[in-house]
């Protein structure tokens, strides 16, 4: 006897047997118990999820002699003719090859006749968005007005291509994908029935390749068993037969992104090829791991909605602390670009080292989020208190400028913005004296930090401000907005910003303000005297 697939073995026979789709069951069972049977019924929804299978529950039902609590019996001879295919009664058709106005003439003509057993003659066009205009056109009038004892179940993948008139005259249902949960408990039902020695992670994870269709499941497992045959059917066995990574891959993939490791990436890419690991498979995975450290973030309960072990969810949790949002953003972004990509392309590995290389180095892609991402490291060395050059103040307002779509520092004092050309030349230079330059640098390096530790309106107000000398023992701080300037030039605000300095790092350091004035930059680079005779190699007279 030859081998039966398990999802055809397993196909429902009842509307009992049916999971994940409970709330179309349930429709559709009171409908027959209560006789209010509809005409013609859309099924619509993404593969494998049970529409032609709940069509035929359906076409049994509505015929059955004993029928039990709306279900077919499967024991009286209607039941037993449809299951079988010997009925005349029940008519299935596959529109994507009988998509003609001929076919659907066909159909026209033989619901002229009433069935031969049962009550009803029940037709199921499957793929019905297949049908041609012509034949859409042709099926209008039959759909609106059938003979009593007729019903049409139309079965539809792509519910937006039938048309609206052929919409307007059907009950629609449309099916859900089926839970990971789901999935699995039905997976190792079916296991445990075919004496199938499988471990739980393993059907944990063909559960969640299916990506909610229980066709594919089954047909997952299927194939799965059958290369393991004889043997227990593991995780790791699984992932080999998928060309699948283990999650832990992900994590360790992940923080070499972070942490700029971009060799460490590419080695382990390699790897996972030299594997013979499917890199279509793994840039869908590290997406929706990306995915699961964002919800994370920013929603509550995230352990209900990942459906992850508690001991997953801690190590999402940790990773997840490591990045900021907008970061993780662009990553998805870069990723799910990439898996546009990959579907087509020939050189898959290429795609993919360069999408790491985009995350690793940011500097290399001239987009807003990857400005963003830069800004942030930046700010977080200077906050670390990581020794840094000189410029690197300088680079960070550049960015900042950047980010807010305007050459750097051009707002005037009535708030508008114009671009000039001086904006791209290249920074002046002015000398200032050994001690005024460390106090400098020292305030500079330290800006954010001190302003993300003073909080409340100084860390809002200052935000896009700039330290610059004023004298000894003094700095001018120059806010871009005439309202934050109001507000940060208060006393109050300042003596808060002396003391903090003061009572820190020992410096009496005297702070003032001003506004940044129209067309102005504030890219100077400051230099002290001793570096600026290094580089001349030369004597350097001062004039009055």
């Amino acid at each position: 006897m030859s081998y039966t697939a398990l999802y055809r073995k397993w196909r429902p026979s009842g509307f009992d047997d049916v999971k994940g789709q409970d709330h179309i069951v349930r429709t559709l069972k009171n409908q027959i118990l209560s006789g209010r049977i509809g005409h013609a019924y859309l099924f619509c929804g993404t593969r494998g999820t049970g529409k032609t299978s709940i069509a035929k529950i359906f076409a049994r039902a509505v015929n059955c002699e004993h029928p039990v609590d709306g279900s077919p019996c499967m024991e009286c001879q209607t039941c037993r003719n449809i299951a079988g295919g010997a009925s005349l009664n029940v008519v299935e058709i596959d529109a994507a090859s009988n998509n003609g106005v001929e076919n659907i003439r066909d159909i026209r003509e033989q619901v002229q006749y009433p069935p031969t057993e049962g009550r009803f003659r029940v037709y199921i066009i499957d793929e019905v968005h297949m049908l041609s205009t012509g034949a859409f056109n042709a099926l209008l009038k039959t759909l609106e007005e059938p003979p009593s004892y007729v019903i049409f179940i139309l079965a539809t993948t792509e519910v937006q291509r039938i048309p609206i008139t052929v919409l307007s005259r059907c009950q629609r249902y449309d099916f859900k994908r089926i839970t990971i949960h789901t999935l699995t408990a039905r997976l190792k039902e079916l296991s445990e029935a075919e004496n199938m020695d499988v471990e739980e992670k393993a059907l944990a994870y063909i559960a969640k390749a299916a990506d909610g269709s229980m066709r594919d499941a089954l047909s997952l497992l299927d194939q799965c068993a059958a290369f393991h045959f004889g043997e227990r059917l593991t995780y790791d066995h699984v992932l080999d037969i998928l060309g699948a990574v283990d999650t832990a891959i992900f994590s360790r993939m992940f923080r070499a992104v972070l942490e700029g490791r971009t060799t460490d990436c590419i080695c382990q890419l390699e790897e996972l090829v030299i594997q013979g690991r499917e890199l279509g498979q793994f840039v869908t995975d590290f997406i929706w791991y990306m995915r699961s450290l964002l919800l994370i973030q920013t929603a509550d309960h995230a352990q209900d909605l990942l459906d992850i072990s508690a001991d997953n969810k801690q190590s999402l949790e940790e990773d997840a602390k490591m990045i900021p949002g907008e970061t993780l953003m662009r990553y998805i972004r870069v990723f799910s670009e990439l898996s546009n990509q990959i579907r087509y392309a020939s050189q898959k590995r290429v795609l993919v080292e360069v999408a790491f290389i985009k995350l690793t180095k940011p500097q290399m892609e001239h987009s807003y989020d990857s400005i963003i991402e830069r800004l942030n490291k930046i700010e977080q060395q200077l906050e670390e208190g990581v020794p840094v050059s000189p410029g690197l103040f300088e680079q960070a307002a550049s960015l900042r400028a950047a980010v807010s779509g305007r050459p750097q520092a051009i707002q005037g004092e009535d708030g508008s913005q114009e671009n000039h050309s001086a904006a791209f030349e290249p920074a002046s230079q002015v000398v200032l004296p050994k001690a005024q330059l460390e106090d400098l640098q020292l305030i500079r390096n330290e800006w954010g930090k001190i302003t993300r530790s003073l909080g409340g309106v100084i860390r809002s107000s200052f935000r896009d401000t700039v330290v610059e000398p004023s004298g000894d023992d003094c700095l001018c701080v120059v806010f871009a907005g005439i309202d934050n300037y109001e507000i940060g030039r208060r006393p109050t605000i300042m003596g808060e910003l002396e003391n903090y300095v003061k009572e820190t790092y020992g410096k009496d350091i005297y702070f003032k303000t001003r506004l940044l004035g129209k067309g102005e930059r504030v890219d100077t680079v400051y230099v002290s005297d001793e570096e600026l005779k290094s580089r001349i190699h030369m004597d350097i007279t001062i004039e009055d």
